[in-house]
């Protein structure tokens, strides 16, 4: 799961003056953003602010307009199935797994793509997946519908790792889970940085968004408010008071 190094200076992913509508209605307004290689970027806001419009847009499954570059080409005329061969993945709200199928059948269907285009050796990438999920291969033959809300994270999560991706999209990855089983998802997305693979993390949960982010985005009404290092974020007033609750304290 090592990435390919990009040119100097060059982001992995750059958006610039995205624009995103439902109809005549326009949800997202000339976002910009950048994630290098290797980083974690972390774009959070409230409900309703555009956030999962924003990734289905980059992913390809919503129209958008503005200026979209992965790896130095143009995504604007890809199809999801380009975007996802070029290495982008993204991990849906709601998982979206196939409940009567085992953990590791639907571990498979991620490199469902690789294997249609005739890569070989796609099976490797379960050691490396249940290496950073152990109980995914306690659990390998149970039907993902018996698995916890937390086990369902992560198997997502190992399914979209099984695509060999660069840059990994989650979706608010913590959502519905217990305080000490998002800690634990979120040490484990921190430490895919060591992968090498890219993540554009989009959370309500913006104090533990932030404590693993290199940079952040925050999004409200569709539109960029603030932007900047996580470190810049977390100190910022208007941050504390809206998103990490009085003072800043844990």
């Amino acid at each position: 799961m090592s990435a390919v190094p990009e040119a100097a200076g060059a982001p992995l992913l750059e958006v610039r003056e995205l624009r995103v509508a439902y109809g005549k209605v326009e949800a997202v307004h000339g976002v910009s953003l950048r994630v290098e290689a290797g980083s974690i970027v972390s774009v959070i806001g409230p409900n309703g602010a555009g956030k999962t419009t924003l990734l289905a847009a980059l992913m390809g499954l919503l129209p958008c307009s503005g200026t979209l570059r992965y790896a130095g080409d143009d995504l604007m005329a890809q199809p999801v199935e380009a975007r996802v061969a070029a290495g982008l993945t993204l991990v849906p709200e709601r998982r979206e797994l196939f409940g009567e199928l085992s953990v590791e059948d639907n571990l498979r269907l991620g490199a469902f793509q690789r294997v249609r285009r005739g890569e070989r050796g796609a099976d490797r990438e379960l050691a490396p997946v249940y290496e950073i999920f152990p109980r995914l291969r306690e659990r390998r033959s149970q039907l993902a519908v018996t698995l916890s809300g937390g086990e369902r994270q992560m198997l997502a999560i190992g399914r979209a790792l099984m695509a060999r991706p660069r840059l990994l999209m989650l979706d608010e990855p913590s959502l519905g889970l217990a305080p000490r089983i998002v800690r634990d998802i979120l040490r484990i997305v921190a430490d895919l940085r060591q992968t090498g693979v890219a993540i554009l993390l989009v959370e309500q949960n913006a104090r533990a968004a932030l404590q693993i982010a290199d940079r952040g985005y925050v999004l409200e009404t569709g539109e960029l408010a603030l932007e900047g290092s996580a470190a810049e974020l977390s100190g910022n007033p208007r941050v504390i008071e809206s998103y990490l609750g009085f003072g800043g304290k844990a």
